[in-house]
């Protein structure tokens, strides 16, 4: 008996008030796709269209384009008659056309990484047809050109030869523009903009060796393809590695009628957000161009005007234009189309109830009408994140856990690290002013390309405009400066997603990219030259500006506090100095999960006693050396537990290879030799007796304490002495000393009898104690899988799974690098395995080492202490493990408090 499968949909129509999807289908249909479904049945008014699926993109990558073609054919044809049905008009029809557009739309906002291509379906007859029918000849030629221009860019391949060079099609209308001494797009001629039709026609035959297409059905055709091809394009591709998006999700392609922003002055175009996207304030804003599509407001083109009238009268505040000729000049729509203004401030007011989140919204007024072409949650800044996540639960619109969820931890980030300091900006040269496009400070040596932006350690991208080619190149950059564009272009949008500080909009730049030079009111400024920039006010200024630590905002605070309520998991810092711990505590670190102990041996003072005890050859000499060391060990725990007081305190014993701390230069030798009263040739036959093959698997962490147990009793008698000094001034320490790198038991009972002999001599000598714990480090292998046995004697278990990474892989951190890019960009390996930990391999050695160890010790302590354990999905995978707590940088405290809530509400859910 046969059976019969499942047909499935590829293709889902939507318009007039009716859909084939909703909102909860964003897998399926892409976020742009899932949202012009649900507007169209909440009677926002869409142009009528359809969406192909993400799987259909899937699909086209393992089969090739006949296959996919012949696949969905029947279902396009049939969703391009229901929107001639829609609009009245017929696609490929010159005397009634309908033209379309077709984007791209992931299940992620990816803002500029895939191509669009607006007013397919024009040709030599169709633009006279369209010209009769709008009696507008001068918009359907203006069409036609900007068709050809996107088409030949997108699909055909016809993009700038080298980054000095500009766009071909750029290049032709700059030649027109000085021909006809104009400057504007808008003041082309009609036969100016038919000319500029066939001298891109003819540009195209010349690059290609093929005609421009002219059958509607092959325009999108090859529209469709470009748009699935996106998906793998080195922008799009660097974008999904930086933000951790699988490679398999595919982008759905969304096929709508045009709507036209060109033609007239009672036409336009424009974005907007329902609430500041750089401050998180509770105000509707954006910015349109009247007589334009959509491209020119994002690609920077013409400098677009506000929407509302307060940030009309903000912008011209920061523009210093007065407000007569602000009025007059750069009205906002509010002013000029009250009316278009009400209609669409109450669709964003119903978009955001709908979706209960600030909205990022595109729109065109086509004659007097309003059509919204898109709506998505808006990228935004970590502080706008926080306020609005903070605002919407006091508005009652999301639940506490809603608003924790809200937040994606990483973006916290951007709240902590230093801004410009005051004192040092009232010195400051503001050489120029732009729009605020994102917050921050940056400050750096110019550089005009993107992929040049990683020549100076710190560099500021100084472009006339980016683009989605730019990306890499804005993610390297300390920050971002562009000469046209406003908040809502390309540059804005994308640094605000990335937290990255970016001025926009800078009209007194004048930059050449030949010369490589900004000039400013006269002032010429060159690569390399240090500028800063004040991404919160706009500021331009010239040279370098210091910086202070944040001031944290109340709904920061209230945040926090509000993810400790959900999260039964303890964060901890990774913290070497009292000044370290300080900070970490301020973030709110429960604790310290690895104070490593060999940083404190390196500082001047130190190093020369540390080099006698290596270079002792008996063990009263590596006593008397270790005995100089012992009162500054001493200080520096009792720093650190006083930074901590009242909170556990793990401190890991000597771990890296001796060869280290010794001088490997000839002049630094010579002068230990003169310093100790040595030979030179001692010195050099000491050095060269440690060095090793392979460091990483060599004399180091409990082998050292076990060769030299001498070691292991200075540590542990500074800990305990710390501890005590302490308590002799009523404050509460709570020491865990932690042993690095056992492999067997025996390892460790070797150095928990040296811990234990030297406390009961110290608390012997005081007449007093404190409770400490003895644990160890699991990051060997080994250790994870005789877990059971290690923990009959230990009283916790950190897991090191830097090094846990290192073995399990057998990948080495100093030179991975050589590799990894090429396994990342190859697939071989989704994502970093030492900045995200692989669940599949190290993670089942983390489980097995937890589960063996409480089957032995049911309350054993379990935490993690690696890089990893800043990393949200990392820490996801902690809380699901079971673990009392993970620890991490002092800058990644707040990261983890919030990840940790995140995974415990996701796992009550």
């Amino acid at each position: 008996m046969e059976i019969a499968q499942e047909v499935k949909t590829r293709v889902y129509k939507f318009g007039n008030k009716v859909a084939d999807g909703d909102s909860t289908m964003r897998n399926l249909l892409g976020g742009k796709g899932a949202n012009l479904a649900e507007m169209s049945k909440i009677g926002i008014p869409v142009p009528p269209g359809f969406t192909i699926t993400t799987e259909v993109c899937t699909e086209y990558n393992e089969l090739g384009r006949e296959a996919v073609v012949q696949m969905i054919k029947g279902d396009v044809e049939a969703a391009i008659e229901n929107i001639e049905q829609i609009m009245n008009a017929k696609f490929g029809d010159k005397d009634n056309p309908l033209l379309i557009s077709v984007r791209s739309g992931a299940r992620v906002s990816m803002p500029g990484m895939m191509d669009t291509v607006l007013n397919l379906g024009l040709n030599d007859d169709v633009v006279l047809g369209l010209a009769e029918k709008t009696k507008n000849e001068r918009f359907a030629w203006d069409s036609y050109r900007r068709f050809i221009q996107m088409y030949g860019g997108v699909v055909l391949g016809m993009k700038p030869e080298s980054k000095e060079d500009i766009d071909p099609f750029e290049e032709i209308m700059e030649h027109l523009k000085e021909k006809r001494d104009i400057e504007l797009d808008t003041e082309f001629s009609i036969q100016d903009l038919k000319d500029l039709v066939y001298d891109f026609k003819d540009a195209v035959k010349k690059r290609t060796g093929h005609d421009f297409p002219t059958d509607p059905w092959d325009q999108l055709w090859g529209a469709v393809m470009a748009v699935f091809n996106s998906w793998n394009g080195d922008r799009a591709v660097y974008y999904r590695n930086m933000n951790g998006y699988p490679a398999d999700w595919g982008t759905a392609v969304n096929v709508q009628a045009m709507v036209y922003g060109n033609m007239g002055d009672n036409s336009g175009t424009g974005v907007c957000f329902t609430r500041d996207a750089g401050t998180g304030e509770n105000m509707f804003n954006g910015e349109y161009l009247i007589n334009a599509q959509g491209e020119d407001v994002v690609a920077g083109v013409r400098t677009p005007q506000q929407i509302t009238k307060i940030g009309s009268k903000r912008w011209a505040e920061l523009a210093k234009i007065e407000e007569d000729e602000r009025a007059e000049k750069y009205p906002s729509l509010e002013e000029l189309m009250p009316a278009i203004f009400n209609e669409l401030n109450e669709y964003q007011d119903k978009l955001e109830k709908h979706y209960r989140d600030m909205q990022d919204m595109e729109f065109t007024i086509q004659e007097g009408k309003l059509w919204i072409l898109q709506t998505r949650n808006g990228k935004r800044t970590g502080a706008a994140m926080v306020k609005i996540a903070k605002d919407l639960l006091d508005e009652g619109l999301i639940s506490e856990e809603e608003a924790v969820m809200s937040i994606e931890p990483n973006k916290l980030d951007e709240l902590l690290h230093p801004v410009f300091d005051p004192k040092a900006l009232k010195s400051s040269n503001v050489i120029a002013q732009g729009l605020p496009a994102s917050p921050g400070a940056a400050t750096g040596k110019i550089v005009f390309f993107a992929d040049e932006a990683d020549k100076y350690k710190s560099s500021i991208l100084v472009r006339i405009e980016t683009s989605p080619e730019d990306l890499e190149g804005m993610n390297i950059a300390k920050g971002i400066l562009t000469a046209r564009g406003g908040m809502t272009s390309h540059a804005a949008v994308v640094a605000r997603g990335m937290g990255k500080c970016c001025v926009s909009g800078a009209g007194a730049l004048k930059i050449d990219y030949k010369k490589r030079t900004l000039v400013v009111d006269g002032k010429e400024f060159h690569e390399g030259d240090w500028l800063s920039l004040n991404g919160s006010t706009g500021n331009i200024i010239e040279g370098k500006v210091a910086t202070v630590e944040p001031d944290l905002s109340g709904e920061f605070a209230e945040i926090m506090k509000l993810a400790d309520k959900f999260s039964s998991m303890q964060v901890r810092t990774n913290a070497d100095s009292p000044k370290d711990a300080k900070v970490a505590r301020s973030f709110g670190a429960q604790g310290i999960g690895l104070t490593r102990t060999e940083h404190m041996f390196f500082e001047v003072d130190r190093i020369k006693a540390m080099r006698e005890m290596i270079l002792a050859d008996t063990v009263k000499g590596r006593k008397e050396a270790l005995k100089e060391l012992l009162p500054m060990q001493r200080e520096d725990f009792e720093g650190i537990f006083e930074a901590m007081q009242g909170l556990p305190v793990t401190v890991r014993l000597l771990d890296p290879p001796l060869h280290e701390f010794v001088p490997h230069q000839l002049a630094t030798q010579k002068d230990l030799a003169e310093e100790m009263h040595i030979t030179l040739e001692a010195v050099k036959s000491k050095v060269s007796e440690l060095e090793e093959f392979n460091p990483m698997l060599g004399h180091r962490g409990c082998r050292l304490g076990i060769t030299y147990p001498e070691i292991t009793e200075m540590q542990t008698r500074a800990i305990l002495e710390a501890a005590l000094n302490l308590k002799e001034r009523g404050i509460e320490t709570i020491p865990e000393i932690m042993i690095p790198l056992i492999g067997t038991v025996a390892e460790f009972e070797n150095q928990e009898a040296v811990i234990r002999a030297t406390a009961n001599e110290v608390f012997e000598e005081r007449g007093a104690t404190v409770k400490y714990l003895v644990g160890t480090m699991i990051e060997i292998p080994r250790a994870a899988l005789l877990a059971d046995k290690i923990a009959e004697k230990a009283d916790f278990f950190s897991f090191g799974t830097n090094d846990l990474t290192q073995m399990t892989f057998g990948y080495s951190r100093d030179d991975a690098g050589k590799f990894l890019p090429i396994y990342l960009k190859r697939g071989i390996l989704k994502v970093d395995p030492f900045e995200v930990l692989d669940r599949d391999g190290v993670g089942q050695l983390v489980q097995l080492g937890t589960q063996r160890g409480r089957s032995t010790k049911e309350n054993l302590k379990v935490g993690i202490c690696g890089e990893h354990g800043g990393e949200p999905s990392s820490v996801e995978f902690c809380y699901e493990t079971g673990m009392n707590y993970v620890s991490c940088s002092p800058y990644r405290v707040p990261i983890a408090r919030l990840a940790a809530a995140q995974a415990a509400i996701k796992s009550n859910k």
